[in-house]
């Protein structure tokens, strides 16, 4: 089994393992290379058969039959008290704008109010050239299909525990997968993962996400998953999925400590005091990912990812 698994995120359903593992593998390799060729860690990069993606996508392709029920065609369309608010609080993300006569949270959104939120989204770095709203109308239900119902929770399980073996030590979680992939590890304390890796990720979503998580956070603090020894978050400032930017101080297990600068350029160089110490230590990563802010191939191949995938792949 591979050393290290991605977990892919949403809108995915028409593509599979095999047709995402190779440029999957590619990018996280070329991250991992160049991190190494910085200094930053050592060698060498992972070998293609050293990774493998935990594909769960199908779950969401909608069957072929006159039952399927049909997916919105606008925002203004939209009737999921869930999926309205998640459109709202992402096109806040992207362009928050607190003088809007509109903004007033206790307000049902209205059917132009939606439609202008979605406007916001489309001309957002978030999706950058002419992505078709019914494809982000589409994304919005993943999400709340996710949450909603637990047959799709748990075939998105299965789907990761699939392809996790004796010597997988590092999983890596790209948007909803990273949620996927975090929940899956507290289910699963007795897998070799040593290394977390979430990249653009919504886990610190309030209500929406956070407070939605299996297990559920207690007083404001989301479990750590057991057997878990380092988790790197990296998120790009403009994504507006991972709206909340930092997770140390949700998730660590233990009072957040101000880390380096050299975490910011180089996340596998271990300076921190909690990790010579052996202590579970979470750390968050800016990233830069040019005009494609939330691409999962943009986040692997960075030298901040690149670090922290070696640094867990070197620890094992």
């Amino acid at each position: 089994m591979a050393r290290v698994v991605v977990v892919h995120g949403i809108g995915q359903e028409y593509l599979g393992r095999r047709s995402l593992r190779d440029p999957i593998g590619a990018a996280l390799a070329d991250g991992v290379e160049i991190a190494v060729a910085a200094g930053d860690i050592g060698g060498p990069a992972p070998a293609p058969e050293d990774v493998d993606v935990a594909f769960y996508g199908d779950v969401f392709r909608t069957p072929g039959t006159k039952g399927a029920q049909p997916a919105p065609r606008s925002a203004a369309d939209l009737a999921d008290p869930y999926e309205k608010a998640l459109l709202e609080a992402w096109a806040a993300a992207a362009a928050p704008d607190p003088t809007k006569a509109d903004s007033d949270p206790t307000k049902a959104p209205t059917p132009r109010t939606l439609q202008r939120a979605m406007n916001a989204l489309l001309r957002s770095p978030f999706l950058p050239g002419p992505v078709a709203e019914r494809f982000l109308l589409g994304v919005l239900r993943q999400v709340r299909r996710y949450f909603t119902e637990d047959a799709v929770r748990a075939r998105a399980a299965e789907a990761i525990g699939a392809r996790i073996g004796p010597d997988t030590t590092v999983l890596v979680g790209h948007s909803l997968g990273s949620v996927i992939a975090y929940e899956t590890l507290c289910t699963h304390p007795e897998w070799p993962v040593r290394t977390l890796v979430t990249m653009g990720s919504p886990l610190g979503m309030p209500s929406l996400v956070f407070d939605r998580l299996r297990p559920a956070p207690a007083a404001g603090r989301g479990q750590w998953p057991g057997g878990l020894e380092r988790w790197t978050n990296l998120a790009d400032r403009h994504d507006v999925v991972a709206s909340v930017k930092e997770l140390a101080d949700l998730f660590s297990p233990r009072p957040p400590s101000p880390l380096p600068t050299s975490h910011a350029t180089a996340a596998g160089q271990a300076t921190d005091a909690a990790v010579g110490a052996g202590r579970p230590v979470l750390r968050d990563v800016p990233v830069d990912n040019g005009w494609k802010v939330h691409d999962l191939l943009r986040h692997l191949t960075a030298r901040e990812s690149g670090a922290a995938i070696g640094e867990g792949l070197a620890a094992g």
